[in-house]
């Protein structure tokens, strides 16, 4: 007989985590943002116990900084880290792609083609957070559905940090332009056709962009 064990809830803690990481990566708090333990608290209805967990969690994760004494802080990335992180994203998104062609391409395509689709109304409304949403459900496919969950789990070490800047930093201009929408529509056409080299020149040019337009707005050098 199978066992009838029920799955333990989520704790109060890893709730208040998750409406954090969204209200981050939304841009409800800005990058380099002071995060008050006892606001949220008082806001949530709950201890700062379960807050100050949540903002360890945060911080595994590279989305908030606690200065011991002064207090927690959204992340506010350096020269040096952006770099880093589009490296990453470039070295990781091409191979990601080519594994989830062969292990189940008719998945990657679908999902994909829905964060495009979701892109056009998001765009109309000039919708950032919307399209950074879409944006982020494009990229996450291609490890969704790559079969190795080495990469997948790799990917997700930076996928928040990476959500956070492209809402704050990059959507607001990519509602008002198309260039970005006409990327991710070449890079679905490209994963279609199986071209991996040309889909690894164009993801390398949209990533490397994005890391210009980090560096930019943030005023870094």
């Amino acid at each position: 007989m199978r066992s009838l064990k029920l799955d333990a809830p989520k704790s109060l803690s890893q709730r208040v985590m998750q409406r954090l990481r969204q209200a981050i990566i939304d841009g409800e708090f800005a990058l380099g943002a002071a995060i008050s333990e006892e606001m949220v608290a008082n806001s949530f209805g709950v201890s700062r116990t379960p807050v100050r967990e949540a903002m360890g969690q945060l911080q595994a994760q590279g989305l908030v900084v606690i200065r011991p004494q002064v207090g927690s802080f959204v992340f506010t990335p350096s020269a040096e880290d952006i770099t880093a992180l589009c490296t990453f994203r470039i070295a990781l998104e091409p191979k990601a792609a080519e594994l989830a062609f062969h292990h189940d391409r008719e998945g990657a395509t679908a999902r994909m083609s829905e964060a495009i689709t979701a892109m056009e109304p998001a765009i109309a409304a000039r919708d950032n957070i919307a399209y950074g949403r879409a944006d982020a459900a494009f990229h996450e496919a291609l490890f969704a559905h790559c079969g190795n969950h080495y990469l997948a789990e790799s990917y997700q070490l930076a996928s928040s940090r990476v959500a956070a800047l492209r809402t704050n930093l990059t959507s607001p201009i990519d509602v008002r332009t198309r260039t970005s929408f006409d990327e991710h529509r070449k890079l679905l056409d490209l994963f279609a056709r199986g071209e991996f080299a040309a889909f690894a020149t164009l993801m390398t040019t949209h990533v490397t962009n994005s890391g210009v337009v980090y560096a930019r707005a943030l005023q870094v050098d």
